[in-house]
């Protein structure tokens, strides 16, 4: 009887965590095929866009390039000042102005930076692929976000980061993230998904981190479009 009892837990012990499995992987599909479907998501080489980042009154015009998980160079313009953020592999360097508490010269990138960074190597985030990059997902449940429910989504990616990404339950696009940021948690709101070339993006993104509230609205995305890899070698100073 024992026995029977104890084949009984274990076969429900299995079948609670293959449903689970299941569920999570079900979850995953249908962000895929929200965003555009697997096959048009691999065939994307390089991203290439144009925001306008507002904050504190202040429209910054931000350009950033993708070399889809290689490189990446990010730059704005402060004030008549120029800033510029890239990644080219585990590597980075960064220009920063005098009001930015740089130089105005290209500097290292601190090595915690560059591994916050390269995330953005990877423009359809830690869902998509998942497994193949090493990531594990844990379901935490369903919740609301702007009053919508949402599946929240645990993500520890190989690097031993964690990312949480609410996705909603009916588009199945991402509508928040919470992550790490300089030490503390930041979110990010995504909304207003336009079309680009049957790939889905977010037009907007509001962000809440320890610097204050910043809101980026996307103007131009460009994908597949040539690259000069010139961009992400650090310049002599």
């Amino acid at each position: 009887m024992k026995t029977n009892k104890f084949l009984a837990a274990t076969l429900a012990v299995c079948f609670s965590v293959g449903a689970y499995a299941q569920t999570v992987d079900e979850i995953v599909d249908k962000h895929v095929a929200a965003l555009g479907g697997k096959d048009k998501l691999s065939g994307v080489k390089s991203v290439y866009t144009e925001r306008s980042l507002s904050v504190q009154g202040m429209d910054i015009p931000t350009k950033s390039t993708v070399v889809v998980g290689k490189a990446m160079r990010t730059e704005s313009s402060v004030m008549g000042n120029s800033m510029v953020q890239v990644v080219d592999g585990s590597t980075g360097w960064m220009i920063r102005p005098a009001m930015m508490g740089g130089s105005g010269d290209p500097e290292e990138m601190p090595a915690d930076q560059v591994k916050q960074q390269m995330g953005q190597l990877d423009p359809f985030g830690p869902l998509v692929n998942y497994q193949e990059k090493g990531n594990k997902i844990e379901l935490v449940g369903k919740e609301k976000v702007d009053g919508k429910d949402a599946y929240h989504l645990k993500v520890t990616t190989k690097e031993g980061q964690t990312v949480e990404e609410f996705v909603d339950a009916d588009t199945y696009l991402i509508s928040k993230i919470k992550m790490a940021m300089n030490g503390q948690t930041g979110e990010i709101s995504l909304s207003n998904y336009k079309e680009k070339d049957g790939i889905k993006f977010p037009n907007t993104m509001e962000m809440n981190s320890p610097q204050g509230a910043l809101t980026f609205t996307t103007e131009k995305i460009t994908i597949n479009g040539p690259v000069d890899e010139a961009i992400f070698k650090k310049p002599a100073k």
